[in-house]
C-alpha cells in the first residue's frame, strides 16, 4: 500500500525543512511513503530547497493558482503516481507530522474513506479564544448541513483514501476543506475525525486577510457546494418560503373582500401573486437544476471510471501496456458510447 503525503506550498522557504523533518517515513501497514511538494508559483527557494530535502516528487504551477486548484493539482498527481492513501498537510508546519498515523490508521482498517484532523477546538493552546469559538461553532454549523460527525470541518490536515479521492472534484477556487465535505456527504462517504495536535504558529494565513474576508467567502463556498449538489432542496425551500409570504397578503385581501371592503386592498393581492409566482418560478428552477445535477453525476461516473483505466495503465509495466492497449482502448470507447447514450438533454 502507498501513502503520498502532499504538502501545498507558497513561499514556504522557512518552514518547509521542519514541515518535512516531522513528517516520519514509516507507518504500520504501509509498503511505500512519498513526500510531494506542489509548488503555488513560489518566488523563494521553496522547490530548490524541496530538492535538496530530498522529497520524492515536485508539482509546479507557473503562477500562483490559489490553495484549492493547488490541492487539487496533488491529488490527481497523487493518483497518478498510484497513491492508495492520500495526506494532505500544510507547508507551514502548523500540523504534527508524527500524528499521520492517527489519519490514515480508519482508512488502513477500514472504517473510513476521509480522516480529517481534529486540532482541539476549546482546549488547543495555539488558538485565540475568538478562533477556539469560531472554530467550533463554525463546524457544528457545517456538521448540521452536512450531517457529518466532524468536529473540525476546516481542518487541513487530512487523509483521502483513493476511492474517494478520485470521487472528489474540487471545483472552488477559495479552499478545498468545506466542498470535499459536501461532497463526501452528498456520496455517501464514510467521514470521522481523529484528533491531531498542531505546532506553534510560525506565519499568519495566506488565504485570508481577516477573519470578517473568511467568514464571508466560506460562507459562500459552503452555500454554492450545498446548492450544486442538493439544487432541488435549496431551490424548493426558498420557493415555499416565497409562497408563504405570498399567501399573507393574499389572505388579508380575502379576508377585507369577504367583509366588503376589498376595494382599498388591491395592493395586496399585486403583492401576494408577485410572491406565489416567484415561489413557483424557484421551484421549476429547482428542478431543472436537479435534471442538470443528475447530468453531472453521470459525468463524474465517466470521470471515475476513466480515472480507474489510468491508473491501471500507470501501474502497467511497457509491455503489459503494449498486449493491452487495444483492450483499453475499446474498454474507453465503450465508456463513451454509453455515457453518450445516457446523457439527458439539459
Amino acid at each position: 500500500m502507498k501513502l503520498i503525503i502532499q504538502i501545498p506550498c507558497f513561499n514556504e522557504e522557512e518552514n518547509l525543512a521542519a514541515t518535512i523533518r516531522d513528517i516520519p517515513r514509516e507507518f504500520d501497514g504501509i509498503d511505500d511513503v512519498e513526500i510531494m511538494i506542489i509548488d503555488d508559483g513560489s518566488s523563494d527557494r521553496t522547490v530548490e530547497l524541496a530538492r535538496e530535502l530530498g522529497v520524492d516528487h515536485i508539482v509546479t504551477h507557473t503562477g500562483n493558482k490559489g490553495l484549492a486548484r493547488t490541492f487539487r493539482t496533488g491529488m490527481e498527481a497523487s493518483l497518478k503516481r498510484g497513491a492508495d492513501i492520500i495526506v494532505n498537510t500544510d507547508g507551514d508546519n502548523q500540523y504534527f507530522g508524527g500524528d499521520i498515523a492517527k489519519l490514515i490508521r480508519p482508512i488502513i482498517d477500514g472504517e473510513a474513506e476521509i480522516v480529517v484532523g481534529d486540532r482541539g477546538g476549546m482546549t488547543n493552546p495555539h488558538f485565540s479564544i475568538f478562533k477556539r469559538r469560531l472554530q467550533v461553532l463554525g463546524s457544528f454549523l457545517i456538521r448540521k448541513i452536512t450531517g457529518l460527525d466532524i468536529t473540525d470541518a476546516v481542518s487541513g490536515f487530512r487523509a483521502i483514501s483513493r476511492h474517494a479521492a478520485i470521487q472528489i472534484n474540487i471545483v472552488t477556487d477559495f479552499s478545498y476543506t468545506i466542498e470535499m465535505l459536501v461532497q463526501a456527504s452528498s456520496k455517501r462517504l464514510k467521514v470521522v475525525s481523529a484528533p491531531i495536535r498542531t505546532n506553534a504558529k510560525t506565519r499568519e494565513s495566506r488565504l485570508f486577510k481577516s477573519i470578517p474576508q473568511f467568514l464571508r467567502m466560506s460562507g459562500a463556498t459552503l452555500v454554492r457546494s450545498y446548492t450544486m449538489y442538493k439544487p432541488l432542496r435549496v431551490f424548493s425551500v426558498i420557493g415555499l418560503l416565497l409562497l408563504v409570504a405570498g399567501a399573507v397578503p393574499i389572505g388579508r385581501f380575502l379576508y377585507f373582500y369577504l367583509s366588503g371592503d376589498g376595494a382599498g386592498h388591491i395592493q395586496s393581492i399585486v403583492l401576494g401573486a408577485s410572491l406565489v409566482i416567484m415561489g413557483g418560478a424557484t421551484i421549476l428552477i429547482g428542478m431543472v437544476a436537479d435534471l442538470i445535477n443528475f447530468n453531472r453525476k453521470l459525468i463524474e461516473i465517466l470521470l471515475v471510471k476513466v480515472t480507474h483505466i489510468e491508473g491501471e495503465l500507470d501501474k502497467m509495466s511497457h509491455k503489459e501496456q503494449k498486449v493491452d492497449r487495444q483492450k483499453i482502448l475499446n474498454e474507453l470507447n465503450e465508456i463513451n458510447a454509453n455515457v453518450g447514450r445516457k446523457l439527458p438533454m439539459a
